[in-house]
């Protein structure tokens, strides 16, 4: 499937109109250490999705595909999209908390892991200490050397 990814240099409405609307995080966007990328291929948008840098690991912050393009295997295109771009930059390991999507991370290869063993700067970021509901399921998922 070919696609393009395009950093956003600072979030823009259609991406704060998309979290908004799949029920995600938008409070903290523009603080530092969070990237988002929109991703297109020959027929427009097929989704947003977000990497936060947390020590030497990283945050997976928020995927979301327009509901017209859901089921054309766009989430996991983002999904490995990201960890590539997560291992590039030199991440140990990927976390994220949902509350809706703990099937699709399953079958990407992420466990869900107690909210208790969250390295300490994993805990400290916003993501998990406040914007997240304690329902969330706390997922992980080691990045080996490709």
């Amino acid at each position: 499937m070919a696609f393009n990814a395009v950093e956003l240099p600072e979030p823009t409405a259609d991406l704060i109109t998309a979290l908004e609307s799949a029920g995600l995080p938008t409070d903290d966007l523009s603080e530092p250490g969070r990237r988002f990328y929109r991703f297109e291929d020959g027929e427009g948008l097929i989704g947003y999705g977000g990497l936060e840098r947390v020590g030497p690991d990283a945050l997976i912050r928020s995927i979301v595909v327009p509901d017209r393009r859901r089921g054309g295997g766009h989430g996991g295109v983002i999904l490995s999209w990201l960890e590539a771009e997560a291992a590039g930059q030199g991440a140990d390991g990927l976390y994220l908390l949902t509350t809706s999507a703990a099937p699709f991370f399953r079958r990407h290869g992420y466990s869900v892991a107690l909210r208790s063993t969250a390295p300490s700067a994993i805990a400290a970021s916003r993501q998990f200490s406040g914007l997240c509901p304690a329902s969330a399921a706390f997922m992980f998922k080691e990045l080996r050397p490709q």
